[in-house]
């Protein structure tokens, strides 16, 4: 359940900034009040699932939740400013909920030298069976892992957020196709850049599992593969397909490969949740 909670606050976080970097100028105000409807019900589940999961993000999943609503109101009365203020709240308070919570598992691994078994802390705290050894050079490792962790946390939902904007905002165009392709433009160069900024961490999350792992399983290699060819290089390539697809422009097609491409990040994502709560490293 708490996969469940750090992936809606991952997708909250993300989507809020798609549509905060979107220019009310250029895309009319539905667009972000009727989405706003989407994040207060993202927020709204995690809320309710944290308070008794995992308490320490609750605060944070109900101020998401109350500025979705609160930005939905001032996107129906069509005050942008404070709209995109809500928007805003609405990221940082997400993006702080995720990160509280990794922090909070975080905090179980102790240090070796205040007389407690790091080994077994370690093992606690991502939820590994304490039955497998932990090879000594893990540990360094694991502790470097930190700086990974929490980048993981702001990448994961900067690739979910702006593919699930994108195609969003490319449905949006079918409601209203006189508006100019620029904002659905840059949220692909978004998108782009966050499978960009993914693909580096989860390499660099890949070698240092491998390197503190002895020996890995068939099931683990085909979850690694399934995240990497599906949740990755799939979304790279519809992403560059998407592109390629407004050159025409044709932004019905677009939005069907934006469609398939939110299918990728979310069973990507959601692989690397799985993989990395039993992992040193986010995957």
């Amino acid at each position: 359940m708490s996969l469940l909670i750090q992936f809606l606050l991952r997708l909250t976080f993300g989507l809020a900034l798609g549509m905060a970097i979107t220019s009310p100028k250029l895309v009319t105000s539905g667009y972000f009040r009727n989405h706003l409807y989407v994040t207060l019900g993202l927020a709204s589940l995690a809320a309710l699932l944290s308070v008794s999961v995992a308490p320490e993000t609750f605060v944070y999943a109900l101020v998401a939740a109350v500025c979705s609503y609160l930005g939905s109101v001032y996107w129906l009365f069509e005050k942008p400013a404070a709209g995109k203020l809500m928007l805003f709240i609405v990221t940082l308070a997400a993006l702080m909920g995720a990160a509280n919570q990794v922090s909070h598992v975080a905090s179980k691994v102790k240090d070796p030298h205040d007389g407690v078994n790091s080994e077994s802390s370690v093992r606690e705290a991502i939820g590994t069976a304490a039955a497998v050894e932990l090879p000594k050079q893990a540990m360094g490792l694991a502790r470097s892992g930190g700086f990974l962790s929490e980048a993981a946390i702001f990448s994961s939902g900067l690739l979910l957020g702006m593919t699930m904007a994108a195609m969003l905002l490319g449905h949006w165009y079918l409601n209203t196709p006189t508006m100019e392709l620029v904002p659905l433009r840059r949220l692909i160069v978004a998108m782009g850049f966050a499978v960009g900024l993914q693909t580096v961490l989860s390499t660099w999350g890949l070698w240092g599992e491998i390197a503190a792992t002895e020996q890995v399983s068939p099931q683990w290699i085909l979850f690694v593969v399934l995240r990497w060819t599906f949740g990755l290089v799939g979304v790279a390539a519809m992403t560059w397909m998407a592109w390629q697809t407004l050159k025409i422009p044709n932004t019905q097609s677009a939005t069907g490969i934006l469609y398939v491409a939110v299918i990728g990040s979310f069973v990507g994502e959601t692989m690397a949740l799985l993989l990395s709560s039993e992992s040193l490293f986010p995957l």
